[in-house]
């Protein structure tokens, strides 16, 4: 089979890799049916993730097929189509039992493309297969499933969620880039009174209004002014970081109000200031955190009853066989106009519009 691999910062290549095999009775093997490539990716690719060995597969979301499973195995069974969850759960230890999957110590957690081989491939092992796939109502798309490997359990749990989103909130949103988006769209849930969405890219914030934001600003022209006219001078409720770099995360604490929630989700390659001596007397809460998954199966019910966009993130598709030209579409989205990229089933040459149904 081919998969996408890592050979060190800066190359990958799409090339024949030995087809992979059950090592243990819960281990599952899935034929790939659609993957997508994340961020995360792409640092590992600038080489902040040191933890990644040359000769990893990439990638830690899909949707597939169980084409085999081991004896250990009772949730799902040879032809089952599943989503493959970008955690991984051994469901024993300390953490898991606290469905604190992302932290697992009994083998589990970020694995998939970081520690063992991942996903971007023809097919793939998956460990403790009954709490990592999740088995997928029949009516929805690959499209709309693979979204739910990832970047909308992280919006939500790690930005909406830690963020403690309520009705009647002002959430600011930094950063339009996938996650960002899925947090514009999970934050609606809770009815806050506005969303503002923060970016550079123009093409970015337009998308952030056609899933549900309020108002946008770009990140060059003080945005925190923005939120001050909004709120009286108060500052917003909850900040939620969804960039990744010392300027965005500062961003957000010169934008939250006393009393309110900064949620860090962006994967953060350089340090970044803590201005504790305007902050320690503002009662702010900072969290940071990994998603955990635990929210994959809720997320699943709502997508699959129409009510979470997540296809509408989708700007172009691509093959399997086309992951390098994918890989520069993504990377180069300020050019592109590239969201999120799926790869699998039918090939579309035209870019898919934001608000496609």
């Amino acid at each position: 089979m081919k998969g996408y691999v890592f050979h060190g910062t800066g190359k990958a290549a799409w090339e024949e890799i030995p087809d992979p095999a059950l090592k243990e009775p819960t281990d599952a093997v899935v034929r790939v049916g659609a993957v997508t490539i994340c961020g995360t990716d792409l640092h590992i690719l600038k080489g902040d993730v040191p933890e990644v060995r040359p000769g990893t597969v990439l990638g830690h979301e899909a949707v597939g097929e169980i084409v085999e499973v081991g004896g250990d195995v009772r949730t799902v069974r040879p032809g089952d189509r599943v989503l493959v969850s970008c955690i991984t759960a051994c469901g024993r230890c300390a953490f898991c039992r606290q469905a604190a999957y992302g932290q697992c110590r009994g083998g589990g957690g970020w694995i998939l493309g970081h520690l063992i081989d991942g996903t971007q491939a023809e097919y793939v092992r998956v460990p403790f297969a009954d709490l990592s796939v999740h088995p997928l109502p029949g009516g929805l798309s690959d499209q709309a499933a693979v979204l739910l490997a990832d970047i909308f359990p992280t919006s939500y749990e790690v930005g909406v969620l830690n963020g403690r989103v309520r009705p009647g909130d002002t959430v600011v949103v930094v950063g339009a880039g996938p996650v960002g988006l899925a947090a514009v769209a999970t934050a609606k849930l809770f009815s806050p009174e506005r969303i503002v969405a923060v970016d550079l890219a123009p093409a970015r914030l337009e998308a952030a209004r056609a899933l549900g934001a309020d108002a946008v600003a770009d990140a060059r022209e003080t945005p925190e002014q923005l939120v001050a006219d909004l709120t009286d001078g108060l500052g917003a409720d909850v900040v939620i970081e969804a960039v990744g770099t010392p300027e965005t995360f500062e961003l957000c604490t010169r934008m939250v109000r006393p009393g309110g929630h900064v949620a860090n989700v962006g994967v953060h390659g350089a340090p970044a200031t803590l201005h504790l001596e305007d902050l320690w007397i503002k009662n702010i809460t900072i969290t940071t955190g990994l998603v955990d998954t635990y929210s994959t199966p809720t997320l699943l019910r709502m997508t699959a009853a129409g009510r979470l966009p997540t296809a509408e993130l989708v700007t172009h598709t691509f093959l399997l066989d086309e992951m390098q030209e994918a890989y520069d579409v993504f990377a180069g989205a300020a050019d592109t106009g590239a969201l999120k990229v799926v790869l699998g089933g039918p090939h579309h040459d035209e870019i898919l519009p934001v608000d496609a149904a």
